[in-house]
């Protein structure tokens, strides 16, 4: 087997001190894990992609250093209307379909119906 890369040897460096960046912080490592899984299969030679997740990383750590991270969550698409419980801005009212989505996120991924039928 050949020795690793420069690029190599600086991304498990990343990958160790990420772990250890977000011991004791809920959801830190199995998102550091899960994120480096889902990047696996991407070949050696796609370099600029590589190097791109590897800056992204670095910018990740340095969040997960500073004191003011509790905790590492994901941010995820919604995939119809929700509503969180403390949103004091839409609580108490109601949305009629054909007010469209308030948010670019909003109803991302769901189909609308208009009252034509159409």
């Amino acid at each position: 087997m050949s020795r690793p890369s420069r690029l190599q040897r600086q991304v498990l460096s990343l990958y160790r001190e990420l772990l250890r960046a977000g011991r004791g912080k809920p959801g830190a490592e199995a998102r550091v894990r899960a994120e480096f899984r889902q990047h696996a299969s991407l070949p050696r030679s796609d370099v600029l992609r590589i190097e791109y997740l590897y800056r992204r990383g670095r910018r990740q750590l340095q969040l997960l250093r500073s004191g003011h991270a509790t905790a590492m969550g994901t941010f995820v698409r919604p995939r119809g209307p929700t509503e969180e419980p403390g949103d004091t801005a839409t609580q108490g009212t109601t949305r009629k379909d054909s007010d469209g989505p308030k948010s670019p996120c909003e109803g991302a991924g769901a189909q609308e119906t208009r009252s034509d039928g159409r």
